[in-house]
């Protein structure tokens, strides 16, 4: 509950300078993140290449590989992104850290993000982005093993700013063998919105 209410005490302090939150849900996960432009309070950062977030995953039994809903917790993630422009192209490449954890697991996964503006989109523009992010054994703490983490979606901006998003994620918390052995957190489709400050 703490963190609960932490995590939101920060969303609402740096509401000012988010530079865009985001909702996605289907019939059983409610997902919630928010992420902060670090270029706006830093005038040596160029705007729309440095990020700081955090998510929120309220993940139920059915899309995962647990078998009761008491092995779950909410999954949370801090996390840190540094992106630029492809020049000449509509290409947007980054590199990112995450400090995450559900119950009894925590790890530090790296990975890769991309996002893509498809060109017959000018009028509502249509992006296709993905993710990955791994952590071996030697980032994982507690009784995690490893960790990794795809995701692939269709952002389609439908009013400046605002995008409606389909999307699919995949959560891999593979424990320990004393722990319970390999647990995907989450695995689904989801439909969501994005807005942009």
């Amino acid at each position: 509950m703490f963190k609960k209410l932490g995590l939101l005490a920060v969303c609402a302090a740096s509401a000012f300078a988010m530079h865009n939150v985001e909702l996605n849900i289907n019939d059983k996960d409610l997902e919630f993140g928010a992420k902060v432009d670090m270029g706006q309070f830093n005038d040596t950062v160029e705007p729309d290449s440095v990020f700081v977030g955090a998510k929120v995953l309220h993940g139920s039994v059915d899309n995962s590989e647990f078998s009761s809903s008491s092995d779950m917790q909410d999954y949370y993630e801090v996390n840190f992104l540094m992106q630029r422009k492809v020049e000449a192209t509509d290409l947007v490449i980054g590199l990112g850290v995450k400090l995450n954890g559900a119950k009894n697991f925590s790890s530090v996964p790296l990975g890769a993000e991309a996002s893509y503006k498809l060109a017959f989109s000018d009028k509502m523009p249509l992006y296709v982005k993905g993710a990955i992010y791994y952590a071996p054994e030697v980032l994982s703490m507690q009784d995690a093993k490893n960790f990794l983490e795809y995701r692939a979606s269709l952002d389609l901006e439908v009013i400046k700013n605002g995008s409606v998003t389909v999307g699919y994620r995949s959560l891999d918390t593979n424990y320990t063998a004393s722990a319970g052995g390999d647990k995907n957190y989450n695995k689904s489709v989801y439909v969501g919105f994005k807005f942009g400050f």
